[in-house]
């Protein structure tokens, strides 16, 4: 149990919410296509200590945008369901410790959803908290922002941040080799892994990374894992600060993912329940990963990074100070990739935002023509 859940304090409570002004039940505030709103301004020093949402649709439109300390740029700019750990625009019913989601219309894309946030987001002057509707559309918005103030700042407190990435397709090399074959074998180690794995975050200054949600939409069908995460702490070095294992050991399961979602692990969006679309999620609240001037969080893509399929992540860490971070692709380019009534996927070009291609070294190609000429063969 939480020992401060006892503690006596000098802390004061208060809360922003989206309640009728007028006294009457129309309380969910609208927000016109192209408007940014401010939910909460909030002077401290304090905290945020509870966030809750809900809405119908948008969860990849709007953007959930969190200010400290008068900072010139957001810590945290992040689509509204992947904030939540609800990737690909969809909804479903999970818990964890730091996040969780509860809805009646479970693995469905623009469908009404409850989502909480129990991170604690401590500031010293300022939060501002905003939502950035980037649809063509009026958007509906409940909410409570629930915090504390202090009599006097806590130094030791570091800044919540937390950023979302996307590469649609991942730039692999093989994606028309099969998970776990010889062929998709090839040695990935040193700067080849620096440079072409997939990046969940890289900033600098000082802190402590707390983990992350990574979706996958699966185009090749198979399985999408195999992909070891590799994390630099304080710069490049090989061996890496730390070396796993496998996606699914990463994200601390095994023998692929399950349709579970625990406390600090688990799968929010299970592939089998969508056909294809996958989040899960990662929570280090024992073993965080400490920094002190900068970190650089990869995994691959397949083992290699062979595949091509769509990545998408959103990286949670506390800064020593409020830091700059990645912004998210345009709103267009953030929408999920849909599949027709056959069940095949729908690439748009206009929608894509591909990663940077891995460049083909000779062992790639030479797995590539073998598996060219496997192929061949079973005709």
């Amino acid at each position: 149990m939480n020992i401060n859940l006892a503690r006596i304090t000098d802390a004061k409570t208060g809360r922003c919410s989206s309640y009728d002004r007028t006294g009457r039940n129309s309380d969910a505030w609208k927000i016109e296509a192209g408007e940014t709103k401010v939910l909460a301004d909030i002077r401290g020093p304090g905290a945020i200590t509870h966030i809750w949402m809900t809405q119908s649709r948008h969860y990849r439109e709007c953007l959930l945008k969190i200010t400290w300390d008068n900072a010139k740029s957001p810590s945290i700019l992040v689509p509204l369901g992947d904030f939540f750990c609800l990737g690909h625009g969809m909804v479903n019913s999970f818990q964890s410790l730091l996040f969780t989601a509860s809805t009646r219309s479970n693995n469905q894309f623009n469908q009404g959803c409850a989502l909480n946030a129990y991170v604690l987001m401590p500031f010293k002057e300022r939060a501002v908290v905003e939502l950035v509707n980037q649809s063509r559309e009026k958007h509906g918005q409940y909410f409570y922002i629930d915090y504390e103030t202090f009599a006097a700042p806590r130094n030791d407190l570091g800044f919540f941040h937390a950023e979302f990435r996307r590469t649609n397709p991942f730039g692999g090399w093989g994606h028309e080799i099969k998970v776990n074959m010889p062929e998709a074998n090839i040695i990935n180690t040193e700067r080849v892994a620096w440079e072409n794995n997939y990046v969940i975050l890289e900033t600098k200054g000082r802190g402590h990374y707390i983990g992350c949600n990574l979706s996958v939409t699966n185009f090749q069908g198979t399985w999408w894992g195999e992909g070891d995460d590799i994390i630099w702490v304080d710069g490049y070095k090989w061996p890496p600060d730390l070396h796993g294992t496998g996606s699914e050991d990463f994200l601390n399961q095994a023998w692929g993912m399950q349709n579970n979602a625990f406390l600090r692990n688990g799968s929010s969006i299970f592939e089998h329940n969508t056909k294809g679309y996958q989040t899960s999620y990662i929570h280090h609240l024992e073993n965080p990963v400490r920094f002190q001037r900068e970190i650089k969080v990869t995994i691959e893509h397949g083992h290699g990074n062979h595949l091509a399929n769509e990545m998408s992540s959103v990286a949670y860490w506390y800064a020593e100070q409020p830091t700059r971070i990645a912004q998210p692709p345009p709103m267009e380019k953030r929408l999920p990739v849909l599949r027709d009534n056959q069940g095949r996927w729908l690439y748009d070009r206009k929608n894509q935002c591909p990663g940077k291609p891995v460049k083909l070294n000779a062992e790639m190609k030479k797995m590539k023509a073998e598996w060219a000429r496997k192929m061949k063969g079973r005709k």
